[in-house]
């Protein structure tokens, strides 16, 4: 298992940030764009590749992003009408989340078997995640999965 920690700052206008291991070094750099349709979030290794992104859907009755992880798409989030609380779908991969993931407390399985795990540090200034990695294979798509809901969660409520 591999823990890695996700600290994003708070009033950033570039939305870049880091992607850390427990010894505080950098594993994955987070870029999104800034003013641009549509919206964009890339993740790239520390020699600079991308290896995921995040791209919201711009023409949709709903709210809908892609996740694509090595330029293949793994995972849909999709918006559901719903009268009182937002609802989302997460489809693709034989990924599910179970948990609160408004909460950033989750985790994220695959075909049934949990691959990883979510949970926000409260008492952190801006928004702090630990991800518990427990399939390696599998960490590039959640670190993109993390990054997508934590859009999602900003985007939603800035549409309110």
């Amino acid at each position: 298992m591999r823990e890695l920690y996700i600290k994003q700052k708070v009033f950033s206008l570039s939305e870049k940030f880091t992607v850390k291991n427990q010894q505080e070094k950098d594993v994955y750099y987070v870029e999104g764009s800034f003013m641009q349709i549509p919206k964009t979030f890339s993740i790239m290794n520390t020699t600079g590749d991308e290896v995921a992104s995040i791209t919201k859907k711009v023409v949709s009755f709903l709210p809908k992003f892609f996740v694509e992880v090595d330029g293949q798409e793994v995972v849909t989030i999709k918006k559901e009408l719903s009268l009182f609380k937002a609802r989302y779908t997460i489809e693709g991969a034989g990924i599910e989340v179970y948990g609160n993931w408004w909460d950033m407390d989750f985790q994220i399985l695959q075909h049934g078997e949990i691959v990883g795990k979510v949970d926000k540090e409260w008492f952190s200034w801006g928004d702090s995640y630990k991800i518990e990695i427990i399939d390696k294979e599998m960490e590039t798509t959640i670190i993109s999965l993390v990054v997508a809901i934590d859009y999602v969660k900003a985007d939603g409520t800035a549409s309110v």
